[in-house]
């Protein structure tokens, strides 16, 4: 049996750092880790084969080759995937389809000939036990989650790592929370379900020994939902493995009361992690108690960001506006939090209610679903009707874009995360593009950059104020350029060109 996994094309988002990658010579930001762990599900005396679509072209000669196909993605990927089936279907070779797109939206791919949806660790085995006898279903759904001591290491060797700019990893699926407008514990349940530090540890070990040396995303849902284990087990482990394994680190996701865990936060950064991504959505009170976010409540946003950067981690913040709670004077709130915390990736979007979810089940009660959910933050859309309007929304939404990612204030943010964040222990080895880098930051951002005095004056202050973060400094600076470039091309147009152009790429 020839098998193609196939992992459709994402749009340019904040996540994507499309323009980002041609500064470090990469294609793609993060591997396809759903499809690498299904293949090695997959029977070994399979012949297995992967096109990521974001590195490179799907050909008729790989579906020439294939005797079936398998397409996993999420809802953002909704149009590239719907383009390959419909590649693959011409060429009569049979697709599997899964993930979470399929999982959340079956009813919109009724020409897909197998859907294994949910976990695979559930569903594949019944599914490969049904082809093996000629007997193979429409469609396969799991009753309950899956173990994770059973999920075997992703197939790497399917790759080239070094066409990514990071490699990624999972330790748990899960989240203790229950915010409204959050699929996870749809998708993989409340209770976080873990792998053993040797698991994890082997998936490292695995990693190191194809040559990669660099940042590695540990994807889960909330990487601190199961704090004892996380501290007994998994952190020593890895405190362990990084005394003789150098040059890599670690970020990941994570709930705010991570500040309240100063143990917590030491042994992260102990471990090697350098920055975490945090779901802080608002600085309004009751917009979080809408939405249930209760971690958020009751307690000092700003100092508990604060408390995270001088424990020498990075904060990556998302943000979310559009609840029905929230007043015309959010925007600026918004703003202000964004500027004071020294949050530099700030990811905002517009509230968006994901199939699944308690959000999109009440809308939907009130006739508030308009539109097809996209899982994209930056296409100048929503799929629901706002309290306060769509166009005000929209408008907010924009000023919102247009001050954060404007560079005296981008710039600013960033002077303030390096005044605050502790100086990390961790080096990565200069490899030739990471130097390539900062001579093609120097003379796109330093020369032709419309940014150019404020990032001179960047590095200026750096070398004179931090100079070990010098590195970092020009790091935010390129990321800077690409979440501009994201702003200016789908978020700052008019809706109808914003649309227009999110079309084209597509």
């Amino acid at each position: 049996m020839n098998v193609l996994l196939v992992y459709p094309k994402l749009p340019d988002t904040f996540w994507s750092f499309t323009y980002a990658l041609s500064f470090i010579g990469k294609k793609a930001a993060f591997p396809p880790l759903g499809l690498l762990t299904v293949a090695a599900l997959l029977p070994e005396e399979w012949s297995k084969r992967l096109v990521d679509v974001n590195v490179n072209g799907l050909t008729d000669k790989d579906l020439q080759w294939a005797d079936m196909v398998f397409v996993g993605g999420m809802a953002i990927q909704r149009q590239s995937a719907k383009q390959i089936i419909a590649r693959c279907l011409a060429a009569k070779v049979t697709v599997v389809a899964g993930g979470p797109l399929f999982t959340s939206e079956p009813d919109d791919f009724g020409e897909v000939d197998h859907l294994v949806l949910d976990e695979a660790e559930q569903t594949l085995p019944a599914f490969l036990s049904d082809l093996r006898e000629g007997l193979a279903k429409k469609i396969y759904r799991a009753s309950g989650f899956c173990d994770l001591s059973t999920t075997p290491i992703p197939s790497w060797g399917l790759i080239k790592m070094k066409r990514y700019a990071s490699m990624n990893i999972q330790f748990s699926r899960g989240c203790p929370f229950n915010c409204e407008f959050c699929n996870v514990t749809s998708l993989f349940g409340h209770r976080s379900r873990i792998k053993t530090p040797e698991q994890v540890t082997a998936e490292l070990d695995r990693m190191y020994a194809l040559g990669w040396r660099g940042s590695i995303f540990f994807v889960d849902d909330n990487f601190i939902g199961n704090r004892g284990y996380l501290k007994s087990h998994l952190l020593p482990a890895l405190i362990e493995w990084r005394k003789t394994k150098k040059g890599c680190v670690f970020f990941t996701e994570a709930s705010i009361n991570l500040a309240d865990d100063p143990e917590l936060l030491e042994m992260m950064v102990t471990a090697g992690f350098d920055s975490v991504f945090i779901g802080i959505e608002s600085p309004d009170e009751v917009s979080l108690t809408e939405c249930h976010k209760t971690q958020n409540k009751n307690r000092d946003l700003l100092e508990s960001v604060k408390i995270i950067h001088r424990a020498g981690l990075q904060v990556m913040g998302g943000f979310i506006v559009g609840f029905d709670s929230d007043r015309p004077s959010i925007f600026q709130r918004q703003i202000d939090f964004i500027q004071g915390s020294g949050i530099v990736t700030a990811m905002v979007g517009m509230l968006q209610a994901p199939p699944g979810t308690r959000l999109f089940d009440r809308l939907q009660r009130e006739s508030r679903i308009i539109n097809t959910f996209s899982g994209d933050n930056v296409d100048g859309t929503t799929n629901i009707i706002p309290q306060m309007g769509i166009d005000r929304l929209l408008v907010g939404y924009q000023s919102i874009m247009k001050q954060i990612y404007a560079p005296d204030n981008y710039y600013r943010r960033v002077r303030t995360l390096l005044k605050e964040l502790r100086v990390p222990e961790i080096n990565q080895p200069i490899n030739l593009q990471r130097f390539l880098s900062f001579f093609r930051a120097a003379i796109r951002l330093g020369v032709l950059g419309k940014e150019r005095l404020q990032y001179w004056r960047l590095l200026f202050w750096t070398l004179t104020r931090k100079p070990r973060q010098l590195s970092l400094a020009v790091t935010l600076s390129i990321y800077g350029h690409h979440y501009r470039k994201i702003c200016e091309l789908y978020i700052l147009q008019a809706p109808g060109d914003a649309v227009l152009s999110r079309n084209r790429r597509g």
